[in-house]
């Protein structure tokens, strides 16, 4: 699959980023958007000349003003939503303020992408939201930001059944992928990958049929492993890495 026409929400850096360069290899006409103007800017150029279109998910006016500038164009192929915010920390330790705002932006702002951008999509173009291994299951150290991505990789599962077939709804769960986000982390991350073989591993995802895209599968298999044995067992395994 080459896709024409693309917008990526949350694409100033990591995977977002990534995508972007990827994407502008195979010559697809890019939108690109986030909070930071002047890194959109930097990657615009990288990417030959993308049109930027910064805005902030946790408001959602802004999501809704970039959709009706957007309503008069063409049709996009692809809606890529990657934005997030990440604190790790032990539940006492958490400060409310960072967790009312990955709550806005990975979940609230997800669930605007979902209501606002469809109609911006040809007939079978891709909706493509981004959950995450940490969905899976409840890891100790990042409550917030897991139960957020289960909210999504939740959103995106019935999405799929709702919008179909007019949109193609896709979820991506990473494992751990060198990002300033994961640089937060103050532990060894297994079978951690760069933000180019993430962008690599989503292209090829999309480019298929499956509905989630998850990588790399040595550690999400696992993941997935853990999640359909009994509490009892599960509980007993993550109590290791709490």
């Amino acid at each position: 699959m080459t896709a024409q026409r693309v917008w990526i929400i949350g694409a100033s850096a990591g995977i977002g980023a990534a995508l972007a360069r990827a994407w502008a290899a195979k010559g697809a006409d890019l939108v690109l958007s986030a909070r930071d103007a002047g890194a959109l800017s930097a990657l615009a150029e990288a990417c030959g000349g993308a049109r930027t279109l910064p805005l902030d998910l946790a408001r959602p006016e802004q999501l809704a003003e970039a959709c009706a500038r957007l309503q008069a164009e063409a049709r996009f192929d692809v809606i890529v939503c990657t934005a997030a915010l990440y604190e790790p920390g032990r539940v006492s330790d958490l400060d409310p303020a960072k967790v009312e705002a990955m709550v806005r932006v990975n979940l609230l702002g997800t669930l605007e992408v979902a209501r606002l951008c469809p109609p911006l999509l040809r007939d079978a173009g891709q909706l493509v939201l981004f959950g995450s291994v940490a969905g899976y299951v409840g890891l100790p150290g990042g409550q917030p930001y897991s139960a957020t991505k289960a909210a999504v990789n939740n959103l995106a599962e019935s999405l799929a059944i709702e919008l179909a077939p007019r949109v193609d709804v896709r979820l991506v769960c990473p494992g751990f992928v060198a990002t300033r986000l994961t640089d937060k982390n103050r532990f060894e991350m297994p079978a951690i990958i760069t933000a180019d073989e993430a962008a690599e591993a989503v292209l090829r995802g999309l480019a298929g049929r499956r509905f989630e895209i998850h990588f790399p599968a040595r550690f999400t298999r696992a993941i997935k492993l853990l999640r359909l044995l009994p509490y009892a067992f599960s509980q007993r395994l993550l109590r290791r890495l709490g």
